[in-house]
């Protein structure tokens, strides 16, 4: 059995450290899993006016998240918090009220930066919403990527052999805790 991971990638820039970090992490998963980025560029703001008459690609947004059997969120730290436009993805996905597409998945977050910091506050902004969201969120390893800005190599790979094996180590870690949270469902 395949599984789902639906990866919410919180930065639109072409050449999006968190993009590369999604990347290399799927490529270091374990076999068994297939990862999709869920393109929340196009989905435009959230409006409670909107609801129960959503625009296609709220509908699309909220379809790949409940089709997917776990989420993957890769951010980087825009001041101390997640970008505007993933946490308008998060609220668009989980209303109306009760409906949540996020409602018991199994999550994980990745926060990097270029510099010192990791995107600790992201990280755990964005774990607040989780919590909230019904969402058990793997704890360890915490990832909170620092210097990100010298990790690739042209092609986007991660240069660096003990990152490599950091990166593989959490998306093993990542697969066990989808299987454990899916067998308690």
């Amino acid at each position: 059995m395949t599984r789902k991971i639906a990866v919410l990638v919180g930065s639109l820039r072409k050449g999006s450290f968190s993009r590369k970090i999604a990347k290399n992490i799927e490529a270091l998963a374990p076999d068994g899993f297939a990862f999709e980025e869920v393109d929340i560029a196009s989905v435009g703001f959230y409006n409670q006016d909107l609801d129960g008459k959503e625009p296609q690609s709220w509908l699309d947004l909220r379809a790949k998240i409940k089709g997917a059997d776990a989420v993957l969120f890769v951010t980087p730290e825009y001041n101390r918090s997640v970008p505007g436009v993933l946490k308008n993805a998060i609220d668009i996905a989980s209303r109306p009220y009760g409906k949540s597409a996020f409602d018991g998945k199994p999550a994980a977050v990745v926060s990097n930066s270029p510099g010192n910091i990791g995107g600790f506050g992201a990280h755990h902004h964005l774990r607040q919403t989780l919590a909230f969201l019904n969402m058990p969120t793997l704890q360890q390893p915490e990832m909170y990527l620092s210097g990100v800005g010298n990790w690739f190599d042209d092609a986007g790979n991660v240069k660096d052999d003990k990152t490599r094996e950091f990166l593989a180590s959490f998306a093993k870690a990542f697969a066990q805790w989808i299987e454990t949270v899916s067998k308690a469902a």
